[in-house]
């Protein structure tokens, strides 16, 4: 009895040390992966005042999630807050904000690549879910951002309880940037349309919590009592079966329940309600189209919105940026940028 007890007590201390010795390595990764240097060259994003690219610029804004994280002003909003230790802040993004000194490819870096201008990793920015715009539709978004007036609003704040910063650091919960093709050449143009191209290319939006081939799961970095994402690919196990035609799943998109009466958790409705019904009707089409057409391990590769008459698509089909190197943070080695790199310690702005 006295040898059980005493294997007992030591395998409960072999495994004690080896939790926290995981713990400790996992925290001290994390801190070595959010400093990690990534050293992309985007190209630059062209401004515009055309008031067409801007109307455009102002529907991606509401429909494709910008306005969860950054509010309808760009000002900022807080949009995670679980009260056990995870609390998430979308910074102000109009000119008296973190964009004031950004740079035509800065805009590029953070929203197609979820990289800082500093070449660091954003923390909470879902830019595999643009990574796939069009340089029409991205230079429409910045364009219409670069419309804000300069107002005060919040500061970014990434708030996550150590066993999530553990998960990080261990690669279990990868940033956008560790997910993206950085050399991925820009979605080319399609016409608007309720058609499966154009629902493969409005579907971009959805990967980054279904994945990129929507079958769903945990999302990542989402807070423990998160439901999984569906599996929305089509098939008998698809969330879709419940959708029988467009206009049940408009439905959806607008008031956020599905067709018996029961609300859906943690979509951003806000947004998915101003997808306009031809997007939302060829999304649907996309998500219900037969076989290989509805895979989206590359959503939109090769589609998106094409260009108004009298708008140029800049390099489409060639490569986005030129991933050099991603490297850990070594002395003074740095990308030359006027926004200083994040401060040391859990409680990090994204």
């Amino acid at each position: 009895m006295k040898r059980w007890i005493k294997w007992t007590a030591g395998g409960a201390l072999l495994l004690g040390v080896v939790v926290v010795a995981t713990a400790t390595s996992g925290l001290y990764l994390a801190e070595q992966k959010r400093n990690r240097y990534i050293d992309i060259k985007p190209r630059p994003v062209a401004y515009t005042t055309d008031a067409q690219t801007i109307e455009r610029g102002r529907y991606l804004y509401a429909s494709r999630g910008c306005t969860d994280c950054h509010g309808a002003q760009g000002t900022g909003r807080e949009f995670v807050n679980d009260g056990k230790g995870t609390r998430i802040v979308g910074p102000n993004i109009t000119p008296a904000g973190v964009v004031a000194r950004y740079q035509p490819e800065d805009w590029n870096s953070v929203i197609r690549h979820g990289v800082k201008p500093n070449g660091r990793p954003l923390l909470v920015m879902p830019s595999e879910d643009y990574n796939r715009f069009t340089n029409d539709d991205l230079n429409a978004l910045v364009s219409y951002v670069r419309q804000f007036k300069p107002q005060e609003g919040t500061q970014a704040v990434v708030e996550l309880p150590r066993p999530a910063w553990v998960l990080y650091g261990l690669g279990a919960i990868p940033d956008a940037a560790a997910r993206i093709d950085h050399q991925l050449a820009p979605s080319r143009p399609v016409p608007a349309g309720v058609t499966v191209a154009n629902g493969q290319y409005v579907a971009n939006m959805c990967i980054g919590c279904h994945g990129a081939d929507l079958s769903g799961g945990k999302i990542p970095g989402g807070p423990p009592d998160w439901p999984a994402a569906a599996d929305i690919r089509p098939g008998a196990n698809s969330a879709m079966a419940r959708y029988p035609n467009a206009a049940s799943f408009v439905a959806m998109l607008r008031t956020g329940k599905r067709p018996d009466g029961t609300p859906i958790q943690v979509m951003p409705f806000e947004s998915l309600g101003q997808l306009s019904d031809v997007d939302a009707k060829a999304l649907y089409l996309f998500l219900t189209a037969p076989g290989a057409l509805a895979k989206a391990g590359g959503a939109g590769a090769g589609v998106g919105h094409a260009p108004a008459s009298g708008e140029v698509g800049l390099n489409d089909g060639v490569a986005d940026a030129h991933l050099v190197r991603v490297e850990q943070p070594q002395g003074s080695q740095h990308r030359p940028s006027n926004v200083p790199s994040v401060s040391s310690g859990l409680r990090m702005p994204g």
